[in-house]
Formats: C-alpha cells, structure tokens, sequence
C-alpha cells in the first residue's frame, strides 16, 4: 500500500487508526463493512491530500480501488438477496452477466473519451449573448408625409410668439400722502377713531400703505396709538400738539 493510504489516520464511529489497519480486519471478518462509514474514509482521504505538496496520482488509483471494493462488500452485505442471485447463475448466465457489464463499461468508457475531446476542440469558442450577427434587421419605415404640412409645421416653429403681458400681476401702491390726508380728516372730526374699522374695506395693498401713513403720524407725535392686546384693534387718539394746531387753525 502507498504511503498516502498507509499513512491515513481515521477516526469513525466504529474504528479509529490507520486505514491499513481497518482494511485487514475487514478481510478477517473482524469487522462488519456495513460499519463502516464510507463517506468519512473519503473525506479524511481528500484532506489528507490537500496537506501534501503534491498529488499522488498512484496514490490516489491505488485508493480508489480499495474504497470500491469497500463500498462492494458493504453493499454485499445490505442486499444479500442480489449476491446469491449473481451466486445461482449458471457459468454461461454468469459469462453472459459478465460481458453485459463489460460492454456497458466499455460504452461508458467511449463516451468519456469522446465528451474528453468535444471539450479539447471547443475549448477556444466562445458563446455570444444576444440576437445572432445574421439575424434580419427590423426595417423603421415612416408614414407617408406631406411636403406641404411640414412646410407648415416648420413656419410655424419659425414664427416668434406672442409676447406675454405682465400688467395685470403689478402692484399699485396708492400714495402714502393721500391717507396722511384722510387720517388727519378724521382726526379733525373726532377725538378718536378706531384703525381697523376705517381701513376694513379697503384692500390688503391699500391697508399696508395706510399702516405706513398712521406709523408716519406717530413719528411726527401728531397722534398717539392705543392697543389692549396684542392683535387687537388700534385705538387712534389726536395729542395734545394737534389740538393746539387745530385751535390755531380756528382762531386765525
């Protein structure tokens, strides 16, 4: 036996040591090979061979065919029922069963050899994805078109458009003047006038503005602006410096 072999060490549920050592009990009939785990011995082989530098090719021959007939016996001994009908043919029956599987492996043989080939000689081709070079192309064919509907589309590509007016968006304001006018007015009228109820009716532009305009009576000091709460109603008041202008005003 090969070193590769001779120096296996396994490790099973029924045995443990050198794969040698299991191989002779078996052929004294001092061990079953029903158990034994076959899987495992090959396993333990493949690693045994992945820590060496090299493959042994003999090795491995040699290997193979100690597992075979392993693997015959166990099978032997599972399906007792097939050995004694191989063990009842007669000696022509038993020729015949014989070069039934001699040619079976002989075909089998062939076919390798002939896949081992087909391989070698395709080995440089390569396959493509997608439609073959040859394949038809789809022809794009365009409706029939009318030179004049085109020449029509095109002018009208050509011709600027319309320009677009902007004059409804603006923003008019009115002057600020014209409500410093009107809040002095009132004030002339009446002591105290309420913010909120004299621009109610105008719009939010216009309501800005007079904002403005009552901010600009402040500053001068020509009113004086009251509110209880924030966003409440302004309460507009004249002051004393207006009172003083407005009797003037009536005395002269």
């Amino acid at each position: 036996m090969s070193s590769a072999a001779r120096d296996l060490e396994l490790d099973l549920d029924a045995f443990e040591g050198p794969f040698d050592l299991l191989l002779t009990l078996v052929l004294k009939e001092q061990l079953e090979p029903a158990e034994i785990d076959m899987a495992a011995i090959v396993v333990a082989f493949v690693q045994h061979l992945a820590e060496r530098d090299e493959i042994d090719l003999d090795a491995c021959g040699e290997f193979l065919v100690l597992i075979s007939a392993l693997l015959e016996l166990k099978a032997r001994q599972l399906f007792p029922e097939e050995g004694a009908e191989l063990a009842e043919l007669e000696p022509e029956e038993a020729a015949e069963e014989l070069a039934r599987r001699l040619a079976e492996y002989r075909r089998m043989k062939e076919a390798a050899v002939w896949l081992r080939e087909r391989l070698a000689a395709e080995r440089d081709r390569y396959f493509r994805l997608g439609p073959a070079p040859l394949a038809p192309r789809a022809e794009r064919r365009l409706a029939p078109q009318e030179p004049a509907l085109l020449a029509t589309a095109l002018a009208g590509l050509a011709t600027p458009p319309p320009k677009v007016s902007l004059s409804h968006m603006a923003l008019r304001f009115p002057p600020v003047g014209q409500f410093l006018e009107r809040f002095r007015a009132v004030l002339r009228r009446r002591r105290v006038f309420d913010f909120d109820g004299e621009v109610a009716s105008l719009p939010r532009i216009e309501q800005a503005v007079a904002f403005l305009a009552l901010l600009e009576l402040r500053k001068n000091g020509e009113v004086a602006l009251a509110q209880a709460a924030p966003f409440g109603p302004i309460r507009v008041a004249r002051t004393e410096r207006e009172r003083m202008n407005a009797w003037t005003v009536r005395s002269a």
